[in-house]
């Protein structure tokens, strides 16, 4: 990334949980922000506003990928809006409950849509700003731990979460040459809304089943994208970095399927 110039990181579904701790996280590695957010505008707002109690901007814009290519052009605008990009976090994603047997193809689509589409739509708008640009950049796919293990009654999460994976990969290798690196970080239960828990909660809550037996801080997880976001993380691509608390070692979801 070239000295002088401000750096500026996006980082998609960053009104609340893991995206916001990454937008506080970059901002205090100097970064200018751009926050998105789908549905809760409020919250988008005051990410802005911890952002700015770092010392650095933020510009809020709506992005829903449940229609990737007018999220993308969302995206665009506000890469435009911002003057560059150097960092893009891809963060927004949707989880549906549903068996291989039951669910839908209406929610096979919607949870592709979001969680492969929009990444790959996201992920070519900025590339090709960082290759225009031509300072190299970085660019991570919040994935799961279940882009390498399945989540039982999952199947279209499971599944959109390995493609994101296997995306993670391919653009690797295809971006390296413009020195621009792309990793996955995969966290496992995290404190976050959708888990109904806040990272205050996060080391008084119990979870038996995991190793370290409790959730996760969403910090725990931002810190590592701020890492590979940073000076040193240049000899690294194309990795998927587990953040999980040992559930990986341990799989406990799978006790009890011998019928």
């Amino acid at each position: 990334m070239a000295l002088g110039k401000q750096k500026v990181a996006v980082v998609t579904a960053s009104d609340s949980g893991i995206g916001r701790s990454c937008a506080v996280m970059l901002a205090e590695a100097g970064y200018t922000l751009g926050i998105t957010w789908r549905s809760d505008e409020a919250g988008a707002q005051e990410t802005a506003r911890l952002v700015e109690s770092k010392g650095q901007t933020a510009q809020v814009r709506q992005l829903d990928l449940s229609d990737p290519q007018e999220g993308g052009k969302q995206l665009a605008q506000l890469i435009n809006s911002l003057g560059r990009i150097d960092v893009l976090v891809n963060n927004a994603g949707v989880m549906m409950k549903a068996d291989f047997l039951d669910v839908t193809f209406e929610d096979w689509r919607k949870t592709f849509s979001v969680d492969v589409d929009g990444s790959f739509i996201c992920g070519q708008i900025a590339a090709r700003h960082m290759v225009d640009q031509g300072d190299g950049g970085r660019i991570i796919n919040i994935t799961s731990v279940h882009e390498h293990t399945p989540l039982p009654d999952a199947t279209a999460y499971t599944a959109a979460k390995h493609a994101l994976g296997g995306l993670t990969k391919s653009m690797a290798l295809s971006l390296l040459p413009h020195h621009i690196l792309v990793n996955a970080v995969a966290p496992g239960a995290i404190a976050t809304a959708m888990n109904h828990l806040t990272d205050d909660q996060a080391r008084s809550t119990r979870m038996p089943e995991i190793p370290i037996g409790r959730p996760g801080d969403t910090r725990e997880v931002a810190s590592l994208v701020a890492w590979l976001c940073s000076e040193w993380a240049t000899y690294t691509t194309g990795q998927s970095f587990i953040v999980d608390g040992g559930f990986m070692l341990a799989n406990p979801q799978f006790k009890g399927y011998h019928h």
